[in-house]
């Protein structure tokens, strides 16, 4: 059958094309991927399979995320003023941390302008129940405005339970703030936000595909929790809104998750670092109250809160955790759903068990992202060899995103360890420098290995060709994982 010349034209100028695109974006992998191998492994993808490479490296080639942080320095300019009195008052509130924690204080202050604060009270909440108690009473109690931000939002009993209370308080003449993640709430109901905003609910998704280079760029998410109520109670940790977290899903009932109420100085820090997401996704300022003030009681604790994201000049989750866990010289627990370390932590807890820290990593045994799960498994060899201790949760799924180090520190916020978390979401931690509160972490967390199982890393050996072959896949995918 003769082909037209015309036709084999096209086809051939195409091809060129494309081939030539990618090239271009190989020369740019390799220029601004992160790591070596993965700037090896995009690049050779390209070059040799354009066709398929090309859209991929659109969706999930980038890790800088752009325009966020000009749109921070116009909004800063024009609030100057009020920024400035912020971050002068918030200083006036800088913890001396003990000697051990010392190298902790100038990264804060680096990577956020604000460093560890004395005058807090945090108050740890332990799976759904309590904390959608305390967050809907927190709401119920607001007499000015409500900022609440999820990267999951459901359309059901609980979503809707959140949704009545927000309701009631605009009724009220409360304004209400609601910032969500459009990927991570895809299946959020366009009668829900509408039913928001017919009750004069401001209402915005986070928008990671606006601005310059971003169009395309669906590896990025917005991953915070926060709910700030009044400028003076705030709320970080685990839990999205909906059912599962409240261990309706059979499938991962009972949900094992933390979270926690804050007051003091960190609220500030929370509040402003809404206040961000909110004029990126929405180019408008919020008024909002400024005035710091230090929790009641005697706690007096010292904190921090750590917003961190693919628009910070330095990746400060990463830099900021592989120095925490540098400072660990007996105990290192840790508690996540998700690991996939990049080889700057994996060293760090390499280090850490090498020189004689009880290194603890808590992983759920069921899973809820597959790819992720099989990935863990990749790592057993390495933690065999160095003495890692890992545990897989076996009542339920656990979600919660902890870290505890010594008698000295204890984090609790939605950072995973993971690549994801550590350079593609937006997230943010809460860490406490408190002994009281170090202590009910150590409690929970033993009340949580009570129900885990210690993993033997030598019947991984014993694991079928096909899973370990699955295994070694999902740790290639580690980029976008």
């Amino acid at each position: 059958m003769r082909v037209d010349s015309g036709v084999i034209a096209i086809f051939s100028t195409a091809a060129v094309i494309v081939h030539g695109l990618g090239i271009v974006h190989a020369a740019h992998a390799i220029m601004n991927v992160r790591s070596s191998q993965g700037a090896i492994a995009w690049g050779i993808s390209l070059v040799t399979f354009p066709w398929l490479a090309v859209p991929l490296y659109w969706i999930f080639g980038r890790t800088r995320f752009h325009g966020y942080a000009e749109a921070l320095r116009t909004v800063y300019t024009q609030h100057h003023k009020l920024i400035h009195h912020l971050y002068r008052d918030i200083t006036k509130h800088k913890a001396v941390l003990p000697e051990k924690l010392a190298p902790l204080q100038p990264l804060a202050e680096a990577f956020t302008g604000i460093p560890f604060t004395s005058g807090n009270a945090a108050q740890l909440l332990i799976n759904g129940q309590q904390t959608y108690q305390a967050m809907l009473q927190a709401i119920a109690s607001a007499n000015s405005y409500i900022l609440l931000q999820s990267y999951i939002v459901n359309d059901d009993e609980a979503g809707n339970e959140f949704r009545e209370a927000l309701i009631a308080k605009a009724k009220q003449g409360v304004r209400v703030y609601f910032l969500y993640d459009e990927i991570g709430s895809s299946k959020l109901s366009r009668s829900y936000i509408k039913s928001l905003r017919t009750n004069n609910i401001q209402v915005s998704a986070f928008h990671t595909t606006k601005g310059r280079g971003n169009h395309f760029q669906l590896n990025f998410r917005n991953h915070r929790k926060i709910l700030v109520v009044d400028g003076e109670i705030g709320f970080v940790g685990g839990l999205n809104i909906g059912d599962e977290y409240l261990g309706k899903n059979p499938r991962l009932s009972p949900w094992r998750d933390t979270h926690m109420m804050l007051q003091g100085p960190t609220v500030q820090t929370l509040q402003s670092t809404f206040m961000r997401d909110w004029y990126w996704a929405t180019r408008e300022a919020i008024a909002a109250n400024w005035n710091i003030q230090q929790a009641n009681g005697a706690s007096n604790q010292i904190a921090l809160v750590l917003p961190t994201g693919p628009a910070d000049t330095l990746k400060a989750c990463n830099l900021f955790f592989v120095n925490a866990i540098n400072l660990a010289e007996n105990r290192l627990w840790i508690a996540t759903p998700y690991f996939v370390p990049d080889e700057s932590t994996l060293t760090a807890l390499t280090l850490a068990a090498v020189r004689g820290v009880d290194v603890r990593i808590i992983l759920p045994n069921r899973p809820d992202h597959l790819l992720v799960y099989l990935c863990s498994f990749s790592y057993y060899q390495e933690m065999k060899a160095i003495g890692i201790k890992l545990y897989r949760y076996k009542n339920g799924f656990m979600h919660q995103k902890v870290i505890l180090i010594d008698e000295d520190l204890a984090g609790v916020g939605t950072v995973n360890l993971d690549h994801r978390s550590f350079f593609l979401n937006f997230e943010v931690m809460g860490f406490i420098a408190n002994l009281d509160f170090v202590k009910k972490v150590e409690k929970m967390l033993k009340d949580d290995l009570a129900v885990c199982v210690a993993v033997n890393f030598c019947e991984y050996d014993k694991k079928p060709l096909w899973f370990k072959l699955a295994v070694k896949i999902a740790r290639l995918l580690t980029p976008i994982l």
